[in-house]
């Protein structure tokens, strides 16, 4: 058996019961939760002591506490599961930020397929990146968790100004300075409206060296469970790697399936706290 310290780290149980603030009981009670899976959605009291190599005795006193505090059901000595038991793990869903929820699936896109991938919202005329996951250094500036860039010379900014209303972006496109970051950077209001009347259509953003000389990205939104563009998602590359063809062919697929497992994280994480929020 083995267990987990403050820090994540694996001890043993040895090395568990040696130190003073472990807390035996509460383990063993864990583990009577951890007793009834799919396979095993209803036990007795001899089968869970079996399982959790509790006495009989033991095993009794948390199966009856358990049952006390409403987390199982006794149904003539067979012992099951209450949905009560899923507020604790909606008690960690709930606590998990955006950028909490993105990091795995930024890190398994990353993996696959060995390009930078960051998650960024709108804040006034810019960008914040609130996660990211770098392979190499392909810009001259080093990008982390808080760089700001402006929204219109970005991909992952494109996909969030194009989910604004046309109210919105008439006063945007009245008020924002469109200067030129390279040569290749959109600086004409009217264009960057067309340009984003086509990202909204078709859901995604690219941008071709428009923030920095040799730098591609492609970028696709993040929504909440009521279909409100809160983020943007995206992959980098440098010019000489990959062609424009070639990020479309090649990336925009895993960045898609990428945006809705985030999504799809968000909004588990966004049902538990009203769950949690509602059962208090």
């Amino acid at each position: 058996m083995q267990d987990e310290t403050s820090s994540g780290d694996t001890v043993t149980a040895e090395a568990a019961a040696a130190d003073g603030d472990f807390v035996q009981s509460l383990e063993r009670g864990l583990s009577v939760i951890r007793a009834f899976d799919a396979d095993n959605p209803r036990l007795s009291l001899s089968e869970v002591a079996a399982v959790t190599g509790l006495s009989r005795a033991a095993a009794r006193r948390f199966l009856h506490t358990l049952v006390h505090l409403g987390y199982m059901h006794n149904n003539s000595g067979r012992f099951s599961l209450r949905p009560k038991i899923l507020e604790l793990g909606y008690a960690y869903l709930s606590s998990l930020t955006l950028p909490e929820v993105a990091m795995p699936h930024l890190e398994e896109l990353v993996e696959q397929i060995r390009e930078s991938s960051s998650v960024s919202e709108l804040d006034g005329e810019d960008v914040v990146y609130i996660a990211r996951v770098p392979t190499k250094q392909i810009m001259r500036v080093t990008i982390s968790v808080g760089t700001r860039f402006p929204a219109y010379a970005t991909s992952m900014g494109r996909v969030l100004l194009a989910a604004q209303t046309d109210e919105w972006l008439t006063g945007y496109l009245a008020s924002v300075s469109l200067h030129g970051m390279t040569g290749r950077t959109t600086t004409g209001a009217g264009s960057l409206r067309q340009e984003l009347r086509k990202i909204r259509s078709r859901g995604w953003a690219l941008v071709d060296q428009e923030l920095e000389e040799g730098l591609r990205s492609l970028a696709a939104p993040i929504r909440d469970a009521d279909g409100t563009v809160v983020a943007a998602v995206n992959i980098s590359t440098h010019a000489a790697r990959r062609s424009l063809e070639g990020i479309v062919q090649d990336l925009l697929r895993p960045l898609l399936a990428t945006a809705e497992r985030i999504e799809r994280d968000l909004a588990r994480s966004r049902t538990a706290a009203t769950v949690r929020r509602s059962a208090t």
